[in-house]
């Protein structure tokens, strides 16, 4: 998980702040301390620690509390604010051109995932604006790399162009163009060759693609893993290519996070994407706002409920929702949006971006796999249609025949059937507008999560007119 390390001392740290009525300079002094080794462990650049520091303890022994808040309270709006100056402020989307089509080159070392970025961009593109891309593979040097992105292409229905024989990239990228000019392609994609370190014939190469293609985008693609040598790289793609913007792939795979909080700072360019996880589907827009919260344990709903709306079906979501307001919802609903559910990502994840669950202890090592998730509709299935409708009537002898029909043990047929009753109770409070349920759950009534529900709903007002515009597109 992305900053789980971070996260977790940044919190301890900001802990201690939030139940005291007053706070001296000494705990913000110890509480920096601790922020700043986290960041530092976190493979976060020096400077940009320094600087940040320096701006936190300046803001909050110098800004009056809001009468909202309490001083500890103050001292964690004024972190959230630094982290997301620190990593950009504002989403940063791509460069459109005012004619067809907008042209993305690809560029970064080898390993970085730069060609499985190509495909996962590409069906970005396809789902939020309905493209017809056309993707060139001009990495012809790493074997099957052109086969690679041929295998993609025919996954998502998008075509790609290549040139068996002939050896100069450039030309490979002239002729695409062409190509996709032809055939009223809303964007191109380019894929570009690697190397294990910058050189000066990798760089040679690409200013020629450059020049030929005269992109729109020029996107370095860098592995988060790598920590601050990602912000080197950064620096030295820039210094030749001017790179418009990074996106940053195996975010999952790194707990530090370093450098994502570090790019921005030390190049200036901005983090436009964030790659987490192997599927095509994994791409999502990098909102550094909304990282600053899952950093800090706030969760991340805005996120949730795009995932939502990208995802869900809206008649069905709002017979769902029905059925949840009428406690009717059944075991046939159940497996429907656990299916639903699947498409938005790993459950830790989902869960995680609702506020005061990021913390929970109980969801740490949370991880439901598709071994976990067959065992569950298993259980299901071997329901007759009177029992999955009509959940209640599960005596003893009926859940001792449908654990022998599944070949699970009673007690996880138990435990299951009883989380799911709560689970809908809980949601059919929270549909009638009973929002007590809430706070029933773990760290709903914690600083942090107070904290995000304000946050979130200053970000509802402030981007109104926006959503109701993405609603009406999601409704047509």
């Amino acid at each position: 998980m992305a900053f789980e390390n971070l996260s977790e001392r940044i919190q301890k740290a900001l802990k201690n702040l939030t139940g005291k009525g007053k706070i001296s300079e000494e705990d913000i002094n110890k509480a920096s301390r601790e922020i700043r080794l986290a960041l530092l462990e976190a493979d976060v650049n020096f400077k940009v620690v320094k600087d940040f520091i320096k701006k936190i303890k300046k803001e909050a022994l110098g800004k009056e509390v809001q009468e909202s808040l309490n001083p500890g309270q103050q001292v964690i709006k004024i972190v959230n604010e630094e982290l997301t100056k620190m990593m950009g402020e504002t989403a940063v989307g791509l460069n459109k051109s005012k004619h067809i089509p907008t042209i993305i080159m690809m560029v970064g070392l080898q390993g970085t995932g730069k060609t499985t970025t190509v495909g996962k961009l590409a069906y970005h593109l396809q789902k939020t604006e309905k493209a017809r891309p056309l993707l060139i593979a001009g990495d012809i040097y790493r074997p099957a790399a052109v086969d690679q992105l041929k295998q993609i292409g025919d996954q998502l229905k998008v075509p790609v162009y290549s040139e068996a024989d002939e050896k100069d990239v450039a030309k490979i990228v002239q002729d695409g163009l062409a190509e996709a000019d032809k055939n009223k392609n809303d964007y191109v994609i380019i894929d570009t060759a690697g190397r294990l370190e910058i050189d000066e014939p990798l760089m040679e190469e690409l200013e020629r693609i450059k020049k030929v293609a005269q992109p729109d985008n020029i996107l370095l693609v860098v592995d988060a893993m790598t920590g601050q040598a990602a912000t080197d790289v950064a620096k030295g793609f820039d210094e030749r290519l001017d790179v418009t913007g990074v996106i940053l792939t195996k975010l999952d795979g790194d707990t530090r996070g370093g450098a994502a909080l570090s790019i921005r700072a030390v190049t200036g360019k901005p983090i436009i994407y964030t790659g987490q996880g192997e599927k095509l589907t994994d791409l999502e827009d990098f909102h550094p706002d909304r990282m600053a919260s899952r950093i800090l344990g706030m969760g991340d709903m805005l996120t949730l409920i795009e995932k939502a709306q990208q995802d869900y079906d809206q008649k069905e979501a709002e017979k769902v929702a029905m059925k949840m307001k009428e406690n009717t919802f059944d075991f046939n609903d159940f497996i429907d949006q656990l299916e639903q559910v699947q498409k938005m990502g790993p459950l830790d994840q989902i869960m995680k971006m609702i506020p005061g669950m990021a913390n929970n202890p109980q969801l740490k090592n949370l991880s439901i796999d598709d071994k976990q998730i067959a065992h569950t509709k298993a259980i299901v299935y071997s329901m007759t249609e009177e029992e999955r409708e009509d959940p209640d009537i599960l005596n003893p002898s009926r859940r001792r025949r449908i654990a022998a029909g599944s070949g699970r043990p009673v007690v996880e047929v138990n435990r299951m059937i009883k989380q799911f009753k709560q689970a809908r109770d809980m949601m059919s409070k929270i549909t009638k507008g009973n929002m007590k349920g809430l706070s029933n759950l773990p760290g709903m009534n914690s600083p942090m999560a107070k904290m995000a529900m304000r946050k979130m709903n200053k970000s509802f007002k402030k981007n109104k007119r926006k959503r109701m515009k993405k609603m009406k597109r999601f409704h047509s």
